[in-house]
């Protein structure tokens, strides 16, 4: 596989908040990637209570720093819980995708969803709007990050106190249910020859 590392660009739900530390499901994916064979280097930049705003500001010196092959973003639950502008939101991942593929990096686009407490017509406008960026820019899209763990009949149990943060044993759920699928396709067109970097 491609030796270029992999960038995650996420929130608390990527950075382990409230387990610990090798639990979350970034950890998981390094192991796994691991014992795939050559190492990916895989750096989290992942930053509990990260907004799009956020990842807007950090991105370019992430990307000159480490040269990503890939970037997984994850962002955009933090601004719902805020109640910031949903055009803002969409704006803000178009232009960290539209930074991403500036520097030859393929993108892997993580939705989210909100409960049906913050309105139905929210929600789905809330959901619609990774779809729309994904589609405007060409890049794989994880539909819903939580699926199979938020939308369990024992959801309540998977998740920490705060109702907020999955618990340990849902990140293995997020990796092979969501996640890798999505994710392992991208990585294995990096690793054929006429992938140019």
């Amino acid at each position: 596989m491609s030796t270029a590392p992999l960038l995650i660009l996420g929130d608390s739900l990527s950075a382990e908040y409230g387990l610990p530390r090798g639990q979350g499901w970034v950890a998981l994916m390094e192991a796994r990637l691991r014992a795939k064979g050559p190492t990916i280097p895989v750096v989290n930049a992942s930053i509990s209570g990260e907004t799009t705003a956020g990842g807007l500001s950090r991105l370019p010196a992430l990307l000159k720093a480490h040269r990503p092959g890939v970037v997984v973003i994850e962002l955009g639950a933090n601004d719902a819980l805020r109640g910031l502008s949903l055009k803002v939101t969409q704006d803000n991942l178009s232009r960290l995708v539209s930074l991403a593929q500036a520097q030859r990096a393929e993108v892997v686009l993580v939705g989210m969803q909100m409960p049906p407490n913050f309105g139905q017509r929210y929600a789905d406008q809330f959901a619609a709007l990774f779809t729309t960026v994904a589609q405007t820019h060409r890049v794989p899209l994880v539909p819903f990050m939580l699926a199979g763990v938020a939308d369990r009949p024992d959801a309540r149990d998977w998740f920490q106190a705060d109702g907020i943060h999955p618990q340990a044993k849902a990140h293995p759920v997020i990796l092979d249910r969501n996640i890798w699928p999505v994710l392992l396709p991208v990585l294995n067109a990096l690793q054929k020859p006429s992938k140019k970097r």
